[in-house]
């Protein structure tokens, strides 16, 4: 980490802990080991949640006419953790601690029972389309978030603009007839609750303390995630709706495409992605997502799709490109300091 100011630098000097000066720190033991994805890699993995998280709208959609939210997000989640965490262990991957399960904890609830819980609470009166459309303001609260706790640099025009069209087209989407529907507004503001909380977790996911393999740090989140859904939902009285005998076919497909395709391969994919990528990138799918949920509403579920849809997809996408290719800015810091500030901050050491 960079430092500009002398009684920090002092400090580390006095411990004995080894800093970086003048550019990222290389462990020569990693010498031959590539930590940095290649294209392929990641357009491998921005491919897999565009488009499986694109569809996973309408499965909920589909899921929650028979099984009650938050009972099926927690299964949905807990069956898939519980998978991911047997496959890592079983391959040598080291038991966490307690300390990386209290924050495997607190992620899984603002990830699950934040996000996906309010999410398919709001999709009982929500068309799925519309629900992907709320979600899209993911990048604005990404970005701000991501400005407030120091893990982006200054964002140049390119990443604002592109930001703002994205939500402009978002908003023009949104319009009172864009969809033919009349807006629950209560369930349209706990689908918004929903997309900041991710965005929280988000951000909260890049300081805890969680173990080293993605993989198991994501089964971690989505078991912790999984119990805090079913817990809840339970008290709520979920568990006396639901019954067996009314359960669809339907329902029942939807709940194991989101449980293999929706959680098994797609989280830890999205875990791996908030590794390797700027929060603005990785923020994109939230531009992408509605265009894919929409178009399958339309094309399976029967909703709307209009000439101001498909031009207002053109403006999300629009936006998708100035973020995705923008420059990062590099972080400023002082590069020099006088021997009186030094002498001031050493006497305050």
């Amino acid at each position: 980490m960079f430092f500009d100011q002398p009684a920090q630098i002092l400090a580390l000097i006095r411990s004995g802990e080894a800093v970086q000066i003048g550019g990222p720190y290389r462990d020569p033991r990693a010498r031959g080991r590539s930590s940095t994805p290649s294209l392929f890699q990641l357009g491998f993995g921005f491919a897999a949640i565009y488009l499986i998280w694109g569809s996973t709208y309408l499965a909920i959609r589909y899921a929650v006419e028979t099984i009650p939210p938050l009972v099926m997000m927690g299964m949905r989640h807990l069956v898939a953790g519980v998978v991911v965490f047997g496959w890592v262990r079983a391959r040598g991957v080291p038991a966490p601690s307690r300390r990386q399960w209290g924050g495997a904890g607190v992620a899984g609830g603002l990830l699950f029972l934040g996000c996906h819980g309010l999410l398919a609470w709001g999709e009982q009166k929500v068309p799925s389309g519309l629900a992907a459309l709320l979600a899209a303001t993911l990048p604005l609260w990404t970005v701000l978030l991501a400005r407030l706790d120091g893990s982006e640099s200054a964002l140049g025009g390119r990443a604002w603009a592109g930001t703002l069209l994205g939500f402009a087209g978002v908003a023009w989407l949104m319009g009172l007839d864009t969809l033919n529907q009349r807006l629950n507004w209560m369930a349209a503001v706990g689908v918004l609750s929903s997309t900041l909380l991710w965005a929280v977790g988000t951000s909260y996911t890049r300081r805890a303390e969680l173990p080293s393999s993605k993989l198991l740090s994501a089964a971690m989140q989505m078991i912790c995630g999984g119990l805090c859904l079913l817990a809840v939902g339970l008290l709520a009285g979920e568990g006396g709706r639901t019954a067996i005998r009314h359960l669809t076919v339907q329902s029942l497909l939807s709940l194991g495409y989101l449980i293999v395709f929706g959680s098994i391969v797609a989280f830890p994919v999205y875990t791996w992605l908030v590794s390797v990528s700027s929060p603005s990138m990785l923020s994109t799918y939230a531009y992408v997502n509605p265009v894919i949920a929409v178009f399958l509403g339309w094309a399976i579920g029967g909703e709307t799709l209009n000439l101001r849809i498909l031009l207002s997809t053109l403006v999300i996408l629009a936006g998708v490109f100035l973020v995705g290719t923008r420059r990062d800015r590099p972080v400023q810091f002082r590069d020099r300091v006088t021997i009186a500030e030094w002498r001031a901050e050493t006497d305050r050491a």
